[in-house]
């Protein structure tokens, strides 16, 4: 079967290679991928620049989709010929009481293999069933980018009917915040460099527009368009962003961070945050049981996640480069179809 590898660390390193069709054991399932969907981890990965220590030849890519193609003796989660996803933290099935130090050992795409292989095999713990109105590559795109927003405003958020809801960007996390806010009723009001990308987001229900380029102190504008302040910032910023996403905020309001496009150190008043009795949060990704709740929500909804472009797998540098370039609205995917 066809995989991509990263054998050396850079972008341009990336090539297709050949590897044996793995065989379902016990309690296993054999995917065959139809579709992955790219994360800014991925470029990271690619580079050597989230983890250089890791083990390599590495299949890259923790998202992804596919059909189930054979079942190992005692598997009762899938039968072959059902549509799935893979989970992004294996064996996360439900949130543990007392945390879990070792889940950054535990994600595909890194350490672990990931989904950019013609043919994965994996526990039946880490699958889910896919909503049933959505293709493959739409699917792809709910492992990591759909499930952080739904964690980071639905699951920790306690997002209500009514709530305002600001979204950094157009990328693939921000976009399903904009998703989830109007199928909840909430009010999302979506920040871009791009006029042309805030008139697509006020299409998919956007509330508030905010071009962040014309209006550097965004969180001013934010606080026009809602009078108090927003109750949640979906803050894929980082250092750079964070005290404005904490300026934009009523008292009591949530910052679900989530990335650091903009930074991962930098220096944070401390103050408004205790002052105004700020919540701030980190998210990562989530468990299988809040996958399969997010999925019956977009099925109940019949939310459409919204594709940028799809690359087939041959191309996974350019689509990278596309993805870096921060051109895309909405997810990067990669067909092997």
């Amino acid at each position: 079967m066809k995989v991509v590898e990263i054998k050396e660390w850079g972008l341009d390193k990336l090539a297709v290679a050949e590897r044996r069709d793995p065989e379902a054991g016990p309690g296993q399932v054999v995917i065959r991928v139809k579709a992955v969907s790219l994360n800014f981890r991925d470029i990271l990965m690619a580079k050597g620049q989230y983890n250089p220590k890791l083990k390599l030849p590495l299949v890259p890519c923790s998202d992804g989709a596919g059909e189930v193609m054979a079942v190992g003796a005692g598997v009762t989660r899938a039968k072959v010929g059902d549509r799935v996803a893979a989970t992004f933290i294996q064996d996360l099935i439900s949130r543990p009481e007392n945390g879990d130090e070792d889940i950054h050992k535990r994600t595909l795409g890194g350490p672990i293999d990931g989904m950019l292989a013609e043919r994965v095999v994996m526990s039946e713990r880490n699958i889910v069933q896919i909503p049933e109105h959505l293709s493959f590559t739409e699917a792809a795109t709910l492992p990591c980018a759909a499930l952080t927003a739904w964690n980071a405003l639905v699951t920790q958020g306690s997002l209500k009917a009514g709530d305002f809801v600001v979204v950094q960007g157009t990328g693939g996390v921000s976009i399903f915040a904009l998703q989830f806010a109007a199928a909840f009723g909430a009010r999302a009001i979506v920040l871009s460099s791009s006029n042309d990308k805030l008139e697509r987001a006020k299409s998919l229900g956007a509330f508030g527009l905010i071009n962040y380029k014309e209006k550097p102190e965004w969180a001013k504008e934010v606080k026009a368009l809602t009078g108090s302040g927003a109750d949640h910032v979906v803050e894929v910023g980082g250092s750079g962003t964070l005290n404005q996403s904490v300026r934009a905020l009523r008292s009591g309001g949530t910052v679900s961070s989530i990335g650091v496009l903009s930074g991962a150190a930098g220096e944070v008043d401390l103050r408004p945050i205790f002052m105004r009795n700020i919540r701030l949060q980190g998210v990562f990704v989530g468990t299988r049981d809040e996958f399969e709740s997010m999925n019956r929500a977009i099925s109940h909804k019949r939310i459409k996640p919204v594709v940028d472009k799809v690359f087939p797998m041959a191309e996974i540098r350019t689509a990278l480069e596309h993805m870096a370039d921060g051109k895309h609205f909405g997810k990067v995917c990669i067909s092997l179809e």
